[in-house]
């Protein structure tokens, strides 16, 4: 049994149960059926990416101790950072598409799997050369989760609430990583847990986890239901590599999917320069102990849900479905707070917490609109995992800036002028948001998807 809505999608669950003159309200034990199934999927799917982040956070957990140590230097902790960068933007950019025409289930699982091996093997290995290839690997299997849930999120979710479902479904990584970064912190700097080892507990116990939550998410989750999911995958086995090609080209035709990927890309400079290196700035500038700056830190993420959740309504509800009004004023927020950051630091504890708080609320806003819900405006269900993968590689450009903007320009002249960096970054992708806002770009015909 198929319903059509008016945008001529057939779908079997969107309006189920939904109230108000156009609704079809459909009753009885398909409906609840139908509520299960999506309740299913967006928890599994919301815990699957939450659970990356367990090999993900653990590594700014670790790097004061690893510099602390004499393991690695911070250039070389800044090319090890690199490095998974560089495999993580790669496998999103090329890979994105493959969640279009593959099993999203089979590929995020086995994402997992290769995250997890490489970041248990991390544990074993204190050298150079070793460590930056297991970043590597780490680095493809994570890029394998965000294009392949969010074509998962797009086949199960259709488009009249898109900005709000993403948005709670998007806090996935803002409490996934304050949830990773917590249990990190606290595995390395626990007394009594596996006493005999130090730094290399943030990368067995964190990697273990992973391995089973990949075995949970495998075993609950469905790539669509069962009559879509059928008419997709023939779908995707008549299209020609041409055709492939042919959507792609498309897509990068529109102006607005270039603006969404520039906004990710500058916003992800400053996100993971905050996730990364926020420990490093109270212990090093600060004289935070460990515990305290991996603790407080994680107020970034925690807080951050707020600013995703907010950013989500406001498109759906304030800004009628479009992303950049919000992502423009949450970004001018974002450079007053970096601007007054560091003052707001050195007066204590409490100011420094409202204002890693703040960080989080202004950073995370925009980012979940940029790689959720306008990555899925985009895309729609055909091209989501590849307008997805485009925009969050591109974004994932700004994380290989990251750590050598900050390692680079930290020793030479120090943290103060590194939040002013940021303070210009914000203004200009604000800028930008509002030039195309101006200019109507996201309202244009050509914003939806044309398939060959």
């Amino acid at each position: 049994m198929t319903l059509k809505h008016e945008d001529g999608t057939l779908s079997l669950w969107a309006r189920c149960g939904k109230r108000g003159q156009d609704a079809l309200v459909i009753q009885g034990p398909l409906c609840e059926l139908v509520r299960t199934q999506r309740a299913r999927i967006f928890a599994v799917t919301w815990l699957a990416y939450a659970a990356f982040y367990l090999c993900r956070k653990n590594l700014s957990v670790a790097i004061p101790a690893l510099e602390a140590s004499g393991v690695f230097t911070r250039y070389q902790l800044a090319d090890i950072l690199f490095a998974y960068s560089l495999a993580y933007t790669a496998g999103q950019l090329f890979g994105g598409s493959l969640s279009d025409r593959f099993s999203p289930r089979r590929l995020v699982t086995t994402g997992m799997l290769l995250s997890a091996a490489a970041t248990f093997a991390m544990g074993f290995s204190g050298l150079y050369s070793p460590f930056i290839a297991l970043a590597v690997i780490n680095g493809a299997g994570q890029s394998m989760g965000w294009p392949g849930l969010v074509k998962n999120m797009a086949s199960w979710f259709d488009a009249t609430r898109r900005g709000t479902v993403m948005a709670w479904w998007s806090t996935n990584y803002v409490l996934g990583g304050f949830l990773a970064t917590v249990f990190a912190t606290w595995v390395i700097v626990h007394p009594t847990l596996l006493s005999v080892w130090k730094w290399q507990r943030a990368f067995w116990l964190p990697s273990t986890l992973l391995s089973a939550i990949a075995l949970i998410f495998f075993a609950f989750d469905r790539d669509g239901p069962k009559e879509e999911q059928a008419q997709a995958e023939q779908e995707a086995r008549q299209l020609t590599a041409s055709d492939r090609r042919g959507n792609y080209i498309r897509l990068l035709k529109r102006p607005i999917v270039w603006v969404f990927a520039l906004t990710a890309a500058l916003l992800k400079i400053v996100r993971y320069s905050f996730l990364f290196w926020l420990p490093l700035y109270m212990t090093d500038q600060l004289r935070y102990r460990m515990s305290d700056a991996g603790y407080l830190s994680s107020l970034y993420e925690l807080v951050g849900f707020g600013g995703a959740l907010a950013a989500g309504y406001l498109s759906d509800r304030a800004a009628h479905g479009k992303r950049l009004p919000v992502a423009c004023l949450m970004q001018a927020g974002l450079a007053c707070v970096c601007f007054l950051y560091t003052g707001m630091a050195a007066a204590g504890g409490w100011w420094n917490a409202l204002g890693v708080a703040l960080a989080g609320i202004f950073t995370y806003g925009p980012d979940t609109l940029m790689q959720g819900a306008a990555a899925q405006d985009v895309g729609e269900r055909e091209l989501a995992a590849t307008a997805s993968g485009f925009i969050s590689g591109s974004a994932s450009v700004g994380q290989l800036l990251s750590p050598y903007l900050v390692a680079g320009l930290t020793k030479a002249a120090g943290w103060n002028r590194l939040f002013l960096i940021f303070v210009f970054i914000a203004m200009f992708s604000a800028s930008v948001n509002a030039w195309a806002w101006w200019r109507g770009y996201e309202g244009r015909a050509d914003a939806g998807t044309t398939t060959a």
